[in-house]
């Protein structure tokens, strides 16, 4: 069974379920057998998965976007919104099961929240990066790789319900992405926070004493798991500041994804 590392508390909890590295299929399989089984009691989960390599695909997505296939990556045709994307080891998928309408929230709001809990995330590890409007996602907003996309964004709205989510890149092979259109924007660049030159700050010591945490060091493949954590903490904070302050607005979350 998966760890439950922690449920946050709030109007509704939010449990955060790791359930490490997992092939594709039987994740996405998990994820729409628990959203068909809910009832008004089910929790609300984020669940933490790494993927082996997989291109995936949208319920309307192109496969001319797939520029340049190789048999050791599979394609899955899914039913999430957007065009292809990939997913591979060092890559933080998000997985964002809510019952929005217990929440009253609307999908556009949750898109809104997601972006903002992976802006705050990359700014805890020093980098500056963006929403484009009418492009789902977050891209570096400055540096040698400005413009580049860092993470990408896709659900699915079912009876009230969410699954799918977001992917962060950390440390990853990024060469996949060059066989694709991301998410069906030709030429566009994908990016890593490695690669990217995201940082973490250093404790040092004097004479056993810690020092002010100035020294950072690069982020590595070392800190992906700590790197999952924030990002499910920075979803459940961003969602239930968002639940905090949203009047009741009955079935308005109802909208179709």
């Amino acid at each position: 069974m998966p760890a439950l590392f922690v449920t946050l508390s709030g109007m509704h909890a939010i449990q955060v379920i790791e359930r490490g590295l997992e092939p594709y299929a039987p994740c996405f399989d998990a994820m729409r057998a628990y959203t068909e089984a809910r009832t008004p009691d089910t929790p609300d989960q984020i669940w933490l998965v790494e993927h082996p390599p997989v291109y995936t695909l949208g319920q309307a997505g192109d496969p001319a976007h797939l520029l340049s296939p190789d048999a050791a990556i599979p394609v899955v045709k899914i039913d999430r919104g957007g065009q292809i994307t990939y997913h591979g080891p060092g890559q933080v998928v998000a997985y964002l099961l809510l019952d929005l309408r217990r929440r009253h929230l609307m999908v556009r709001e949750l898109v809104t929240d997601i972006e903002q809990a992976v802006l705050d995330t990359l700014a805890a590890y020093n980098l500056a990066a963006e929403r484009k409007p009418g492009a789902p996602g977050i891209y570096l907003s400055d540096g040698p790789h400005q413009g580049a996309k860092i993470a990408a964004l896709g659900l699915k709205i079912r009876n009230g319900c969410s699954y799918h989510g977001v992917s962060l890149n950390v440390q990853m092979d990024l060469s996949p992405f060059l066989r694709i259109n991301p998410c069906g924007y030709a030429g566009l660049e994908t990016v890593d926070m490695a690669s990217a030159g995201a940082t973490v700050p250093v404790a040092g010591e004097a004479g056993g004493t810690p020092l002010t945490l100035s020294a950072t060091t690069p982020v590595t493949a070392a800190h992906y798991p700590e790197i999952a954590r924030r990002l499910a903490a920075a979803l459940c904070e961003v969602l239930a500041a968002r639940e905090a302050r949203a009047p009741a607005r009955g079935n308005a979350a109802a909208e179709a994804a």
